[in-house]
């Protein structure tokens, strides 16, 4: 399963995100960062108050038989393990392509690590477990939609029963169950840090603003994204996604604040630093603009997507091993990108590797991260493979 806990965005954009650790206050007063008249109101409540409502479903299966013969034989920690994410149990699905709230992933079976959480925590509230929420430290990984990169990174958490005011102080047992969304190999070589419950409402309501974006839906971006923000406005990553709906909305110089914002939060924020180059470049202020591009350069001379885009110019050119040696880069540094396989995948077809194609595409359907991606990649790869058997009764 692949990870999505806070999405970033960069502009072309680039929404950024992560779960970034609390540092200063905001360095402009947050109406300075606001701009409620330029939108049209939110025809619906933005905010985190149904986050981690039961809904009737979630409901009925935490009143039903089987759910109730798990808890007993198991305990309400690994029975809630069991009845949740065991296979022949519910059987939910990752899937990156929305953010959801608990009973919104519970009706739809699937949802990205951050809704698979949410969901978790709001079925071990309600049985009086003890939850705890942790930030994983692991690398971004970059996707793009709408013309928009987006930068993910990994929450899990942990619950057990809840310790009593004496056990706390005396440092008695801590009977805490980690539930996380990467493989168990590849959870336990990842540090971690504690965040609190605020921190992951603000994450949910900056993903629901990067979603909205991708859709073009500058409107919703906006009520979402002032909600992370006024709901905790220590954390950096909602300014940045402000920014990028008053860049897409043409109000560069609200951009502009909103990303020097973020810089403010988090100055070594590359994310910020390549929203922020294009804006100030636009009001005018190229000496700025041109200091900061330099700084952004030495601090990252090869930007997400780099190898990518070089690869894609060669494919047009049908520099076709050039293309092969760029995306090879690429996949180095982002195995799990489902995009660099694919088109790895398309560029050894295009060389007469068949076989090479089979095998990124094969790559790029176990990374993808939405049911969309998976079906078309499962119909390209037996498209291929039938091709290849076609090849071989031929010879």
């Amino acid at each position: 399963m692949r990870h999505l806990a806070s999405l970033a965005i960069l502009t072309l954009s680039l929404l950024g995100g992560g779960c970034a650790s609390v540092r200063v206050p905001p360095p402009l007063p947050l109406p300075a960062v606001l701009s409620d008249a330029t939108f049209t109101p939110a025809p619906a409540a933005v905010g985190p108050d149904q986050l981690f409502v039961l809904g009737p479903a979630m409901r009925a299966y935490l009143d039903s038989p089987e759910f109730h013969s798990v808890l007993r034989r198991l305990g309400p920690e690994r029975g809630l393990v069991e009845a949740l994410y065991t296979k022949g149990e519910l059987k939910l699905e990752y899937d990156a392509s929305v953010t959801r709230n608990a009973a919104e992933t519970f009706d739809a079976r699937m949802g990205n690590c951050l809704s698979l959480v949410v969901m978790t925590a709001a079925f071990a509230k309600h049985l009086g477990l003890e939850v705890q929420y942790q930030d994983v430290m692991i690398d971004e990984t970059w996707t793009r939609s709408g013309g928009l990169y987006f930068a993910s990174t990994h929450v899990n958490l942990s619950m057990g029963k809840r310790r009593t005011v004496q056990a706390r102080t005396l440092g008695g047992e801590e009977r805490m169950i980690t539930i996380d969304f990467l493989p168990p190999e590849d959870s336990a070589r990842y540090n971690t840090h504690v965040i609190e419950e605020r921190m992951i409402e603000a994450m949910f309501m900056n993903n629901r603003a990067a979603e909205a974006l991708a859709e073009n839906n500058l409107d919703q971006a906006y009520w979402w994204a002032r909600a992370a923000v006024m709901h905790l406005p220590t954390y950096s990553t909602p300014y940045n996604t402000l920014g990028v709906v008053y860049q897409r909305h043409g109000d560069n110089a609200l951009a502009e604040r909103a990303f020097k914002a973020t810089l403010t939060l988090e100055p070594e924020s590359t994310i910020a630093m390549h929203n922020l180059v294009p804006v100030l470049s636009k009001l005018g202020k190229e000496a700025e603009s041109k200091a900061l591009a330099a700084r952004l350069a030495t601090l990252e001379p090869t930007p997400p997507y780099h190898y990518f885009h070089l690869a894609m110019k060669a494919l047009e050119e049908l520099r076709y091993g050039e293309a092969r040696e760029l995306l090879n880069k690429e996949v180095r540094r982002a195995p799990f990108n489902h995009e660099f396989h694919f088109w790895l995948a398309m560029t050894h077809w295009r060389l007469g590797e068949a076989n090479a194609a089979r095998d990124e595409l094969a790559l790029a359907l176990d990374n993808s991260t939405t049911h969309a991606a998976s079906e078309r990649y499962s119909a390209k790869l037996a498209f291929l493979r039938s091709q290849i058997g076609k090849r071989q009764r031929a010879y």
